[in-house]
């Protein structure tokens, strides 16, 4: 096992690694920046160093300054957590050259699941289902672009190859459209990615987003955990999520977690990940992508096997075997989270940065919250705006909405605006309580557009 590990991330998900460390013994090292200075994640740590000024990329995605951080504080390993860095080949290869072990996949699972067209012929090539769509890059100016958008049917969707979190992505009901959204999607990418490279796929109508958890060790070993219903999101991103979902038979999760295991035993994955699928009306399940990272709704899971996610994958990347199963996990209820972001979901979900005053979160049986704020906190403007995830775990679904419910109602956050609202109106929505949630649920049936 490691002796020091160092967080190279903050807000909740920085304050959740720093408690399995403690956990398992391991000591803790926080980097910030000098607006974090304090944060409750450096306030937990055992040791905390800053790594520059405001601006992520001076200083949460500033490379040199964390090696140095982990060789001054003896570190022999470091979490990414998620985003910032989580995903990038080049740190997981700087951290392999200085001998620090990244908490994380190798940088070749990484490069071959984060190229969106490579990851596609892999999943081809295991026998997982994908979405017709280009075979590779796509361009304005292919002689046959347009047959080949024929080929596959309107709407399709343009994707960047390098993408996530919606970015680079557009939607083309005509022909008439798909040189611009071409074009546009372009742009985004690079600006977003330094990558302006796109594909094109089938546009799946009213899908469901359903993701498995995989994990793999070193021995080869790979195992699944029931599935995240990831369905209600805004602007292509999660806002609630929940496990079991409501859409999945038993059937149908064996042979979609098979199908997951497949993808991460095609890259020999190690430590923990996500594979998610888009699900249509008719139960057909199509391979979107594979997230080599914790993922935000781990908590979920976490939920309803009773398998600390956190501290299995660094067990995992220590080189210890994977402890479980697939066949022998049990669905032990149902959970839900709730992102609660500082936004105001009443203009376009606009950012709410500032101090927050009297601070009450929930609690009672069944609720977790996993947040980095407190009283007297200020959220600063450079950052993602999630300052808290609401878990709660019932004996089944309406209980666990019931809970919710409950758990949204003592939510006092004062100072800034939020969207604990927001997720009352989405508990309380009779199209949701029966299980009836697909990708364009917000628009549908809370906004009404």
């Amino acid at each position: 096992m490691f002796k020091k590990v160092l967080i190279a991330n903050r807000g909740e998900i920085a304050c959740r690694v720093i408690r399995a460390c403690r956990e398992l013994g391991v000591k803790t090292v926080a980097i910030h920046s000098d607006v974090d200075r304090e944060s409750m994640h450096v306030k937990l740590a055992d040791q905390s160093i800053c790594v520059g000024p405001a601006s992520a990329t001076e200083s949460y995605l500033n490379i040199p300054s964390i090696i140095a951080a982990a060789e001054i504080s003896g570190a022999d390993a470091i979490h990414p957590g998620y985003g910032f860095l989580a995903e990038n080949t080049y740190f997981a290869e700087v951290c392999e050259a200085c001998g620090i072990k990244f908490i994380g996949p190798d940088k070749e699972s990484i490069e071959k699941m984060g190229d969106k067209i490579t990851a596609i012929e892999l999943m081809k090539k295991a026998g997982v289902p994908v979405v017709p769509g280009s075979n590779g890059p796509v361009n304005a100016d292919d002689a046959k672009l347009f047959s080949l958008a024929k080929k596959i049917g309107y709407p399709v969707i343009i994707k960047a190859t390098a993408g996530g979190g919606g970015k680079g992505m557009r939607i083309v009901n005509a022909e008439s459209e798909l040189k611009n959204a071409i074009a546009m999607a372009q742009a985004e990418a690079k600006a977003s990615f330094s990558n302006p490279e796109v594909y094109m796929e089938k546009y799946i109508e009213e899908p469901h987003h359903i993701e498995f958890q995989v994990l793999g060790d070193r021995f080869g070993k790979v195992a699944y955990l029931p599935e995240r219903d990831c369905s209600i999101q805004r602007r292509h991103q999660k806002l609630v999520e929940e496990s079991p979902s409501p859409l999945i038979s038993s059937a149908l999760r064996k042979k979609m977690g098979k199908a997951a295991k497949n993808a991460a035993a095609a890259v020999k994955y190690v430590t923990v990940g996500t594979v998610e699928f888009l699900v249509d009306k008719k139960g057909h399940f199509y391979f979107m992508e594979m997230n080599t990272r914790i993922q935000v709704e781990h908590p979920v899971t976490e939920m309803i096997t009773g398998i600390d996610l956190v501290k299995e994958q660094i067990r995992l990347a220590a080189g210890e075997k994977l402890s479980f199963n697939s066949e022998k996990i049990k669905i032990l209820g149902h959970a839900i989270e709730c992102r609660i972001n500082a936004e105001d979901p009443d203009k376009d979900f606009i950012a709410s940065p500032g101090k927050i005053g009297k601070l009450y979160l929930p609690g009672g049986p069944g609720i977790r919250v996993d947040t980095h704020v407190y009283s007297g906190y200020t959220i600063p403007p450079f950052y993602d705006s999630l300052i808290a995830k609401v878990i709660a775990l019932g004996a089944d679904r309406e209980e666990a909405i019931d809970r919710m419910s409950r758990a949204l109602r003592e939510v006092e956050i004062e100072g800034i605006k939020n969207t604990s609202s927001l997720h009352g109106k989405i508990m309380t929505n009779e199209h949701y309580r029966k299980g009836s949630v697909a990708t364009d649920f917000l628009p549908k049936y809370i906004f009404g557009r």
